[in-house]
């Protein structure tokens, strides 16, 4: 859709004492595709060193024709699903990055947004190092081998590096030795998970690439966490980053449409989640009507929550095609507006004559909402009353969250009213911050809504820190 917000990049890592480090963190990513459709990669360690293979595309045409197989064998490897906030889309941009120092070398996969990352870029060039590429990442993993040099010491190395990093990071590194390094910014922004099983552990951005590639989700990296893992087992765990700021936390949005729902983050599934959030949504927002339908695929299981609340019946709504990518390119307007039709076409007999309670995750600039619309009452809908399972969205994240200019925010630009008219809606309900955070409660996390509130860590962050190249 053109106006939904983009997805984040996902990181995946396994010790194993088997060699079959790169085929499940391949099947790691393919869970995880739906984070980042930009570019993939993986690195293994082996006796001989790093090897890392990666490309723009998705995960299964990175690897197609026997490039997974031409990775040696190995029993540590990290991964890496892109999704750029900024940075071209290219493969010098594509994780992990493999950096060369001194001893050693290192691969680090990254999920976040280093805010100081251009600052910190040119630090590094005055100390005689080079880069090749425009994204963030290749900075961190630059710093750490530097730091790494300076103390002499991967551990310590690893965690001066951590805190000379401002923003959002959740890591995923290997070294030339065989350890395996996860580490969380000491707000816990972006989520990362770690499961076991008999073959070692992994490490990944949600619980459902350990369900697919066998591990039992044992809990959460921590924010601020460090944990090193050699040989399947876990051989330092500690708490290296203190948070600075109470008010901050793990970004909503992961709850309402980044993670998949069968993830659990932070102690809470996000099914449980989104359906708490349309219950929240019925009880803020309640309106007479016939069915309830949800908007493919996030805004599902918000619709079953206000269907159980409401007791309005809870009916599909449309037919995905499956066979679509995300991104639309048709070279005429008239095709542009007329592609939402051929990713979701409306199921007439469901909604033809009926009150529809219309369920989606958010509205960013209101123009898919309105084809949406649209597209209902072409099929017969008597009338669609549109309900949101986010609030407004009014502010720019830097953190790594790829929301507009806020001048081209709708809710920066009308009331909710007239919102309602653009997008031909009968009525219109936000879900309220609020009660966002009262369906996410069960969370063992504070949250980051700063997208919506403008309160947080981001009003402490300068403008200039962010231009230039470095993301």
């Amino acid at each position: 859709m053109n106006d939904k917000l983009r997805e984040e990049c996902a990181v995946f890592g396994v010790s194993l004492h088997a060699d079959e480090a790169a085929g499940l963190t391949y099947n790691g990513l393919l869970a995880l595709q739906h984070r980042g459709q930009e570019g993939a990669g993986i690195a293994v360690a082996t006796d001989s060193g790093l090897r890392c293979h990666k490309n723009v595309g998705l995960v299964s045409e990175v690897f197609s024709g026997g490039a997974l197989a031409q990775l040696p064998q190995s029993k540590v490897a990290v991964g890496h699903a892109r999704y750029s906030t900024t940075g071209n889309n290219c493969r010098e941009n594509v994780g992990p990055f493999v950096t060369e120092y001194l001893t050693g070398r290192i691969a680090t996969a990254h999920n976040g947004n280093i805010t100081n990352a251009r600052e910190l870029k040119q630090w590094l060039r005055d100390n005689g190092l080079r880069f090749h590429a425009t994204s963030d990442s290749e900075v961190v993993s630059s710093l750490i081998a530097f730091c790494i040099t300076q103390q002499q010491s991967t551990l310590q190395g690893i965690i001066t590096a951590a805190g000379l990093l401002q923003g959002a990071f959740s890591l995923v590194i290997a070294t030339g030795d065989g350890e395996l390094i996860a580490l969380r910014d000491a707000d816990g922004f972006r989520p990362l998970c770690m499961g076991q099983n008999e073959t070692g552990i992994a490490v990944a951005s949600e619980s459902c690439a350990l369900d697919a590639c066998g591990f039992a989700h044992t809990g959460d990296v921590r924010p601020g966490e460090m944990l090193v893992i050699q040989q399947g087992k876990v051989t330092y765990r500690n708490t290296v980053l203190q948070q600075k700021n109470p008010h901050c936390g793990l970004c909503i949005f992961e709850y309402v449409y980044f993670a998949r729902p069968d993830s659990v983050i932070d102690g809470l599934s996000v099914y449980e989640a989104r359906y708490h959030m349309g219950q929240v949504l019925a009880a803020e927002y309640p309106v007479d009507a016939d069915v309830v339908c949800g908007v493919p695929d996030s805004g599902l299981e918000a619709a079953s929550g206000y269907s159980a609340a409401s007791g309005i019946p809870l009916a599909s709504g449309f037919v995905k095609n499956r066979y679509i990518g995300r991104s639309f390119i048709y070279p005429t307007q008239s095709q542009r507006d007329s592609a939402v039709r051929l990713k979701l076409n409306p199921l007439t007999a469901n909604v033809r004559g009926k009150r529809v309670v219309l369920v989606d995750d958010s509205i960013v600039r209101g123009t898919t909402s309105a084809k949406i619309v649209r597209s209902l009452k072409a099929a017969g809908a008597a009338e669609v009353h549109m309900r949101v399972s986010s609030p407004p969205f009014r502010f720019t994240c830097h953190y790594g969250t790829d929301i507009d200019d806020e001048a081209n925010l709708i809710a920066n630009k009308v009331g909710l009213e007239e919102i309602r008219r653009r997008i031909g809606a009968d009525s219109l309900g936000f879900i309220s911050i609020e009660g966002l955070k009262q369906a996410c409660r069960k969370s063992k996390m504070p949250f980051c809504a700063y997208c919506f509130s403008g309160e947080g860590a981001h009003s402490q962050t300068k403008k200039d820190d962010l231009e230039g190249d470095a993301t």
